[in-house]
């Protein structure tokens, strides 16, 4: 009986450890869909990318904090770049060409990750700092997948703070409601655009070096993450914060226990539930009704 406990006690930090990590690359997408009303399939393409500069900083210097700082600014420019100089030309012109515009740069990226470090997966060390275990439960855990836990909600609680304690942070929650008539009161919405899209590459790229110790560097990680982040979104509610910190916790829960005890159709769940909660809730758990 303990012992059985002990493994449910595991797998659910491991899910919660997940889906945390799922938090992370999803809220920048909610926001830039809330904000923007763009479903940015580019968001992939800087979590993959995050996660190869830090992989690249890692092993050239040694120095986890350096590229846990380095990459996130980098896909922070990056996006910045492609708002500015891609989206905003295209913006004019609908929808259709804002996404076909962001597929356009996460193929651009996936194939210039395989011409700069090659298309083979690179493993990466967990940091000596970061690397044992520490008694749990009757169990022993890993020291990095509590890093992983702690960092994401770290990032939450700033979050949070920023959206509800500080002035920009109304004016984001303002121009998501009504960025038209915010824009007719003075403050400048481009550039509020700008920042969120920046600030969500940024915290893809974030999550993309937190991510490869445990996950793997590999080509395919932009697409992998991109499903699990597509139906965090859609069951959480387009354009909800809330929504996609419920939703990123019931997949990373759905996986691991899935994967635990009926591992042939973990990858399945995810999908039942996304179909169920479209069945009952068209718009999401959290999502406005139109």
């Amino acid at each position: 009986m303990e012992s059985t406990l002990s493994i449910l006690f595991i797998q659910a930090i491991h899910g919660l450890v997940y889906g945390m990590l799922l938090f992370l690359v999803a809220s920048g997408l909610t926001l830039v869909f809330g904000m923007m009303d763009v479903l940015n399939i580019a968001h992939a393409g800087f979590y993959m990318l995050g996660a190869y500069v830090g992989a690249a900083l890692l092993l050239s210097t040694g120095n986890f904090l350096l590229a846990l700082i380095v990459a996130p600014i980098s896909m922070g420019l990056v996006g910045a770049l492609v708002e500015r100089y891609f989206l905003r030309r295209v913006h004019i012109h609908g929808h259709a060409f804002e996404l076909l515009i962001t597929f356009g740069v996460f193929y651009i990226i996936g194939e210039t990750v395989k011409w700069i470090w090659g298309n083979f997966p690179r493993p990466i060390e967990v940091p000596g700092i970061l690397s044992g275990s520490i008694p749990m439960f009757g169990t022993a855990y890993p020291v990095y997948r509590l890093f992983i836990l702690f960092i994401s909600f770290l990032v939450l609680v700033g979050m949070l703070y920023v959206f509800m304690k500080t002035r920009i942070g109304i004016n984001i929650r303002a121009a998501v409601s009504d960025p038209y008539m915010v824009n007719a009161l003075g403050i400048n919405v481009p550039r509020l655009f700008l920042g969120v899209f920046s600030g969500g590459a940024a915290l893809a790229g974030l999550a993309g070096v937190v991510a490869s110790p445990v996950l793997s560097t590999y080509p395919g990680m932009g697409l992998d993450m991109m499903v699990d982040t597509f139906v965090v979104i859609v069951i959480g509610g387009f354009g909800s914060l809330f929504g996609a910190f419920v939703a990123s916790l019931m997949i990373g829960e759905l996986q691991c226990f899935g994967v635990h005890f009926i591992p042939r159709l973990a990858l399945v769940f995810q999908f039942l539930l996304m179909a169920a909660v479209l069945i009952i809730m068209p718009t999401g758990l959290f999502g406005e009704k139109e």
